[in-house]
């Protein structure tokens, strides 16, 4: 725990108790009753804060990348993925053995896979498939700090002029680039808010451009 939790943690339980005092003072109760009520809600609130803690730390507040610019752990691709297919200028993308929907694209012509998520705020990618693609960043310019279920990482802002996957194109995207997220690329929301529609559908993703 780092010391923002720390203060974080301290703030909450001063509340806690403020908020059984002020409501405990009105009553008219041995001190006995005074003070297993009291404990009774100090239990209470430490309860819901270990509770809010451990769905904060395995992603489920945030989605599986959380921001400051919004980005995920690293997780590794299964070895195939199943083949996704276009209807008309939809794309149905199967959902992988591992639970996630992969799907295979180019960066500006270059063929790169990626992992698919709506919890992701920023379109994020590997190093190596930056470097392929021939993207411009500045690896000695100040980074954008950015909080992952494994901690802080810092990733470096830069663009694609074109990322496709099957008949979806997208133009002048914003994407961060960094050495911690391995070698897997992610597509985030700044890509899906781009499309008419996306959802899943019968355990397919349904991307619609």
């Amino acid at each position: 725990m780092d010391g923002t939790d720390q203060a974080a943690s301290t703030i909450w339980y001063l509340l806690a108790l403020v908020l059984v005092g002020s409501a405990l003072v009105g009553r008219q109760l041995a001190w006995s009753s005074l003070w297993r009520m009291a404990l009774l809600w100090v239990a209470i609130f430490a309860a819901l804060l270990g509770l809010f803690k451990f769905a904060q730390g395995q992603g489920y507040l945030t989605g599986r990348w959380a921001e400051e610019g919004g980005v995920a752990a690293p997780v590794d691709a299964p070895a195939a993925l199943p083949e996704a297919r276009a209807e008309g200028q939809a794309l149905r993308i199967p959902v992988a053995p591992d639970g996630h929907y992969w799907v295979e694209g180019q960066i500006n012509g270059m063929p790169a896979r990626f992992l698919i998520d709506s919890g992701a705020t920023v379109t994020a990618l590997s190093e190596g498939s930056a470097r392929a693609a021939g993207l411009n960043y500045d690896v000695g310019a100040p980074g954008v700090v950015m909080t992952t279920a494994n901690g802080r990482i810092e990733a470096r802002r830069s663009s694609i002029a074109t990322l496709a996957i099957g008949p979806i194109r997208a133009s002048d995207l914003p994407v961060v680039v960094s050495p911690a997220f391995g070698d897997v690329n992610v597509i985030g929301m700044n890509m899906l808010s781009r499309l008419d529609s996306w959802g899943v559908q019968g355990g397919e993703m349904v991307l619609k451009p």
